[in-house]
């Protein structure tokens, strides 16, 4: 399996997302968070999570959700907000609504949330992942959407 190159992630589909992802050193994944490719891996990752999402176990799920990535070279956090309601899911350009739950992570977790390589309860637990507001919402995000598995 080749290197996590992040200048060719929009061609990787999510099955070899999830095995790159995997093999990959977390020093390599820190790093291609914290270069200039980051804004493009953050942006292909979350432009995705419409097409993944799984309306079929939504149910009347109707909630406003806030992903903050740190690990920014400036030392800051990158916030994107997924908006579930009426059975769709759409990726709000800029957080502009009240979040039912608020996730707050590194990147490396976030890569490994994400390509369905960590265990986010565990996460939650070790405080590598934090939530706030809606915790049960949190605990079923991971469900909602179709996330590759070993």
């Amino acid at each position: 399996m080749p290197d996590f190159d992040p200048a060719s992630f929009s061609s990787v589909d999510p099955q070899q997302f999830h095995q790159l992802v995997k093999n990959a050193p977390a020093d390599q994944l820190k790093a291609a968070l914290r270069g200039e490719h980051r804004t493009a891996i953050l942006d292909e990752v979350f432009g995705r999570m419409p097409a993944t999402f799984r309306a079929d176990r939504a149910g009347n799920t109707n909630a406003v959700i806030h992903w903050n990535v740190g690990d920014r070279p400036d030392g800051g956090v990158d916030t994107y907000e997924i908006v579930i309601a009426d059975g769709t899911c759409t990726l709000s350009p800029k957080p502009e609504h009240d979040p039912k739950v608020a996730l707050t992570m590194g990147g490396v977790e976030f890569l490994k949330i994400v390509s369905g390589n960590g265990n986010p309860v565990m996460m939650f637990m070790t405080g590598k992942l934090k939530a706030k507001g809606d915790l049960g919402l949190a605990a079923n995000i991971a469900n909602l959407f179709d996330i590759p598995k070993d």
